[in-house]
């Protein structure tokens, strides 16, 4: 895509909350495109938990394909490309470059998500001993030797929070100072918790790729079936701030209940905003962006304000549906399902 399109709806992401918001504004008859970097943490999955109608042995890749091949089915465009730059038009529309994309649409749904700090090397392998969501993980830990490592606040409470799935919790500072408040490791020291101060300096992978253990600089080896790091986060805000959106102290983008943000036009969804970071909660938030985006752009009912000035609804002007999309959905295998004679049409 070198040439500037226009479309109703370009949602930046393409994670759980972006499509989710694509296949709202798709199916209520938006034109849509969703830009999409790669990666980002649903991709990293290799189970899927807590999505109810998805079974666990479903990888994110695998889940994240699905959502794309379902938003082209109904007729939103799915572009592989970087946005790296977005500003406003003299017509108040949002105009999004980068890469090979030039992009014009009257709502922008951020789904940008962020970036999970990690620790220095070594550690063991994202997903088969390393994680970073505890609400979606902590399961998997049940009775069994689990790790925390980080330094701060944050760190030591999800140490202690894991003593309510296992009795066998340490929390690795590798080599550096703890750096949570007084309050806290008063706490933390209340609880039977190992702190271990030395560095890590090895990892120990089983054949089946899974961490059993981590050895470290004073020579001692401990066995662990997996842990979490808790290093912050980098929140990808670069968009956001370009249109002027307004920031949390935390660093998440601030939106009201359906993800609008401070600036018209523009909502925010995922990870980048307040609240708890997993993928039924991210859906929720696509699909609440997808209809506040269709209460703004729906062409019917037409106000009474707008019927005083230009007169009754012409029969010739509905449906409100583009003839893309119009077509689109009626060839959609779910309507030829009811009336196999519409694929003819």
């Amino acid at each position: 895509m070198t040439e500037n399109s226009e479309y109703d709806v370009a949602v930046i992401g393409g994670g759980p909350a972006g499509l989710s918001a694509a296949l709202y504004t798709t199916r209520l008859g938006h034109s849509t495109v969703m830009i999409n970097r790669g990666g980002g943490r649903a991709a990293m999955m290799q189970d899927t938990h807590n999505l109810i109608g998805v079974t666990e042995d479903t990888a994110g890749m695998e889940f994240l394909q699905t959502g794309i091949e379902q938003i082209q089915a109904y007729g939103s465009e799915y572009v592989r490309d970087t946005v790296t730059k977005a500003q406003r038009t003299e017509d108040d529309r949002i105009h999004l470059t980068g890469g090979d994309i030039s992009v014009t649409a009257q709502r922008v749904v951020l789904a940008t998500g962020f970036s999970d700090g990690r620790p220095d090397p070594p550690a063991p392998r994202t997903a088969r001993g390393l994680h970073y969501c505890l609400h979606c993980d902590a399961y998997m830990f049940v009775d069994a030797p689990v790790y925390v490592m980080g330094t701060d606040n944050s760190a030591a409470h999800v140490a202690m929070i894991m003593l309510n799935f296992t009795d066998d919790v340490d929390v690795l500072l590798d080599g550096e100072k703890p750096a949570w408040d007084d309050e806290t490791d008063k706490q933390l020291r209340a609880h039977p918790i190992d702190i271990v101060p030395e560095e890590v300096t090895g990892v120990e992978n089983g054949d089946d790729g899974w961490l059993e253990a981590m050895e470290f600089a004073d020579g001692t080896r401990r066995t662990y079936r997996g842990g979490f790091a808790l290093y912050g986060s980098e929140y990808n805000t670069d968009l956001a701030e370009q249109l002027g959106c307004e920031l949390n102290d935390d660093g998440t983008i601030s939106v009201d209940d359906h993800g609008r943000t401070s600036e018209d036009g523009v909502l925010a969804v995922g990870d980048i905003t307040p609240g708890h970071n997993q993928v039924p909660v991210a859906l929720g938030q696509g699909a609440k962006a997808g209809l506040a985006i269709h209460y703004d752009l729906r062409e019917f009912p037409r106000s009474p304000e707008a019927i005083q000035a230009d007169g009754s609804v012409d029969p010739d002007e509905v449906p409100g549906i583009s003839d893309a999309l119009r077509e689109r959905a009626r060839k959609h295998e779910s309507n030829v399902a009811l009336d196999p004679n519409l694929a003819d049409d």
